[in-house]
């Protein structure tokens, strides 16, 4: 019988795991300024490398969730760490624009999406029941603190070493990182304790087919493309751009991009313990809500001072969405298919990142302004906002009882 220790190193080792994939993922915005500058591409074009990343990086989910579910999320994340790994090696050789489509837009996407949520959600749901949101917020913590750790350093390597020697350094980091994640994270408890029995049977649940006829699943997909349109997508792909723009250093927006990820632990960790005690849908609602707000004061920011703010208010909401929408999915479809399903709720969310990616991009190459994408996020967020008000917080499902 697993010990509740046994339980938290292993969300611990997976959370990890997800720190290390999401900083490595992150940084393309850290990259583009240089590859505009070696390659002569513009900022459309490199939007495009970007949105097709973070739709393959979505893509990748439903598949990472259903191996996770059926064979073995240690294997998957460990697997996820190497494909990163020499995808970054690869990039750091690319000489051209097809060499960073295949190496940056594919490789890398393929790699961090095994290394993601929808694996970390079919972890959390065998392994937690009561404490299901804390797990999750922890999980998603390691996503924001990627931010933190992997950006600001990364920016410092390639200002003072070049774009090269950066991804060379993450690619060789991520190789390491993979057996520490291979040799400590189990896939699911010897036995099942109170904790796990409370919510009954580990096979109760719907299949992915019943769960897609549900109006449930399409309004938290349908929130989740917003949340990623206006975060992955729009302001994670363009903010050190944009700020650079507008006279900052590349050093002072990776250290507000800094600032928005330790905020973001914050912000997903108290999301996850919102979840645990008062309920998921309206401190969803809520975040989207917060968020639209955060983007039109976006575009008024001119001063230091102002784009710290911005990036404390928006780092707070950032993936705070990620608890209550991956608790919800596994308190109405149940735990049967929870990795699989967030999978594809999660290819909602990175087709929303991609679009947000792309209209970036073309909104700027073509006003030399993102403000007009800024105020599409924000109409987008309120109607997410809406949408999550109208999901009930309610097993869909009868579960069977556990055995003692």
């Amino acid at each position: 019988m697993p010990s509740a220790r046994v339980r938290w190193i292993v969300i611990a080792v997976a959370t990890f795991a997800l720190l290390l994939a999401s900083g490595l993922r992150s940084m393309f915005g850290v990259l583009i300024g240089p590859l505009e500058r070696e390659f002569g591409l513009d900022r459309a074009t490199l939007g495009a490398v970007g949105a097709l990343a973070l739709f393959l990086y979505g893509a990748m989910g439903p598949l990472a969730g259903r191996l996770a579910d059926g064979w073995s999320t240690r294997a998957v994340l460990a697997l996820g760490l190497l494909v990163l790994g020499i995808g970054e090696l690869l990039a750091s050789h690319a000489n051209g624009l097809l060499a960073v489509y295949i190496t940056l837009g594919v490789v890398v996407a393929l790699g961090a999406g095994a290394t993601g949520m929808p694996s970390a959600t079919s972890l959390a749901a065998r392994w937690f029941s009561e404490r299901r949101g804390l797990a999750l917020g922890i999980l998603s913590a390691g996503m924001s603190a990627g931010q933190i750790l992997v950006i600001p350093g990364a920016q410092w390597v390639t200002d003072h070493a070049g774009w090269r020697t950066s991804l060379t350094i993450l690619g060789f980091v991520s190789l390491a990182a993979a057996v520490p994640v291979f040799l400590l994270v189990r896939d699911r408890p010897a036995a099942t304790d109170g904790t796990a029995a409370s919510s009954g049977h580990a096979g109760d649940g719907h299949s992915i087919l019943a769960a897609i006829r549900t109006l449930p699943f399409w309004l938290l997909a349908g929130s989740f493309f917003v949340c990623g349109y206006t975060s992955t997508g729009l302001v994670l792909t363009h903010f050190i751009p944009d700020c650079m723009d507008r006279g900052f250093t590349g050093q002072t927006a990776s250290l507000a991009l800094g600032v928005m990820g330790a905020l973001n632990i914050v912000g997903t960790l108290g999301a996850g313990w919102v979840c645990d005690r008062f309920g998921r849908v309206v401190p969803l609602a809520a975040f989207y809500l917060f968020r639209g707000l955060t983007l039109v004061a976006l575009i008024f920011v001119h001063e230091p001072i102002g784009l710290f703010v911005f990036a404390a208010a928006f780092g707070l909401n950032y993936i705070a969405t990620v608890p209550p929408t991956s608790s919800l999915t596994a308190r109405i479809f149940g735990a049967r298919s929870a990795g699989e399903l967030y999978g594809w709720i999660f290819v909602s969310h990175q087709v929303g990142a991609a679009l947000g990616a792309w209209v970036g991009g073309v909104v700027y190459t073509s006003a030399h302004s993102y403000g007009p994408a800024y105020v599409s996020a924000a109409i987008l967020a309120l109607l997410a906002s809406i949408m999550v008000l109208a999901i009930r917080d309610l097993p869909r499902f009868v579960a069977r009882p556990a055995i003692a």
